[in-house]
């Protein structure tokens, strides 16, 4: 019996040290929670007070945050099963929760310091406006003082006012000069209250668009945890082991080589490093990064035919063939033929500026099927000429002279020239083909939508379709 008496009373004793924490615990959580969710920020306090649980809540969640992160962190080492996974995203979406509930209380208390910021700029300006007026009429009293001649002066009073008049405007003076200064401090404090106010306001816009990406993020992390609701842990492991089959497939496209005219394959991107350099151009261009990669692979493939060559005679356009040394009479059109602008010239123009050799920088030699000139460089395979006509361009983009042998500068340069030639349009040609198929004849012929060589269209489109599928795949 004295047994049972001792551990109640220990009980209770236990009872009446930590209950307290418990309470104060799920009391803040529940404060945390309504000061979450309210619209008029913390009814019923002071604004010492409203700062203080704002404070008190950020730091709660803060601490939510971190122990469900080590949660997270454990159950990613368990094993890979349906119940595991169930149970990672609820306490993903959870962690997701106690880091909006943070942003919340963030944009509250910004909230609150822009108010505040606004009240102070308020009240000094009001105090600026007033010093002006003080310094006005001092000003206007001093004009009007100046204005009299001293002779009338003296004959308004005895000489005692005289003087005593004198030491009357210096000290208006001396007024008007401790104005200024206050005024210019009010000034220098207005603004750096206004530059506060714009810190916090971007602080705010910050906060307020990290919120929208985090809330994007737990609707997916929902949407996942309903699908894995709703299968049995066969139906899991079968989905698991084709998703491992895909990213398998992924890293396979994503790692092969992407090779490019004039591009040893020791230098040459990666397919996946080739996509995001595509989707660098198309942010800048609109063209399509499966197009853009198939007009540079067929350039690759048809650069690999005809050979590189060497410009050895300015004069007549006459070179070699870097592989064998053999003569090779029409590697680039020289100046002064008749029909389009010879490419010597330019060329000369382009190797100057990147310090290039101009007789020893590699150029595509002419097609002998085909006919015509050589001379085109690097991986998207422009003429001098055409090159010539981005240069400007190119430079105000890249910030620097463009290099037509330098990968993603040939990227760029075949995405805006791709653009002129019509790929982002949604007209077709007259032919019914698509506006891409237009721009890859006009690429290769220099005539938009013509049927001359249209191999080189109906090839161009067919690669963009298998890249199309790759993309898909190394972004799933």
């Amino acid at each position: 019996m004295v047994m049972i008496k001792k551990a109640i009373f220990l009980f209770v004793i236990l009872t009446g040290i930590f209950a307290p924490i418990f309470v104060a615990a799920n009391d803040l959580a529940s404060q945390c929670e309504a000061l979450t969710n309210s619209n008029t920020g913390c009814p019923n306090m002071s604004q010492a007070e409203c700062k203080d649980l704002l404070q008190k809540c950020s730091d709660y969640y803060d601490q939510q945050s971190a122990k469900l992160s080590e949660d997270i962190t454990k159950t990613s080492q368990q094993k890979n099963t349906l119940a595991n996974q169930i149970a990672a995203l609820k306490k993903k979406i959870q962690n997701l929760n106690y880091q909006i509930n943070q942003g919340n209380i963030m944009v509250k208390d910004l909230n609150m310091q822009i108010a505040d910021t606004q009240v102070s700029i308020e009240k000094t300006s009001l105090k600026i406006e007033n010093t002006k007026k003080q310094i006005a009429n001092i000003l206007q009293t001093i004009y009007e003082e100046d204005k009299k001649p001293s002779f009338v002066v003296l004959l308004e009073g005895s000489l005692s006012d005289f003087f005593g008049n004198i030491t009357y405007l210096e000290g208006l003076n001396a007024r008007a000069n401790d104005l200024l200064n206050t005024n210019k401090n009010l000034k220098n404090y207005m603004e750096s209250q206004q530059a506060k106010m714009f810190d916090s306001v971007d602080q705010l816009q910050k906060t307020i668009a990290i919120q929208t990406l985090q809330k994007q993020e737990n609707e997916k992390n929902k949407q996942q945890q309903d699908q894995y609701l709703k299968m049995t842990e066969e139906q899991y492991q079968q989905k698991l082991k084709e998703k491992q089959e895909i990213d398998k497939k992924a890293a396979e496209i994503r790692n092969r080589i992407f090779q490019l005219v004039g591009v040893a394959d020791s230098e040459a991107p990666s397919f996946g490093q080739a996509v995001e350099i595509a989707k660098y151009v198309q942010s800048i261009t609109g063209v399509r990064p499966a197009f853009l990669l198939a007009i540079l692979q067929q350039e690759t493939g048809i650069g690999k035919n005809v050979g590189r060559c060497y410009l050895k005679d300015a004069t007549t356009g006459s070179g070699i063939n870097i592989s064998t040394g053999a003569f090779v009479k029409n590697v680039m059109k020289p100046m002064g033929l008749a029909g389009r602008k010879g490419d010597v010239a330019d060329f000369l123009i382009i190797t100057e500026e990147l310090s290039k050799d101009p007789f020893n920088t590699p150029v595509s030699c002419p097609i002998p099927s085909v006919g015509g000139y050589g001379g085109a460089m690097g991986p998207a395979q422009f003429i001098p000429t055409t090159w010539s006509l981005y240069r400007n361009k190119l430079a105000q983009i890249l910030g620097r002279p463009a290099n037509p042998w330098n990968i993603r500068d040939a990227f760029l340069a075949s995405g805006l020239y791709l653009v002129d030639l019509g790929a982002t349009k949604s007209e077709k040609c007259s032919n019914g083909k698509s506006a891409e198929w237009g721009a890859a004849q006009g690429y290769f012929n220099g005539t938009v939508c013509t049927s001359r060589n249209a191999f080189y269209g109906n090839n161009v489109m067919a690669i963009a379709e298998r890249f199309e599928e790759d993309i898909k795949i190394i972004e799933q």
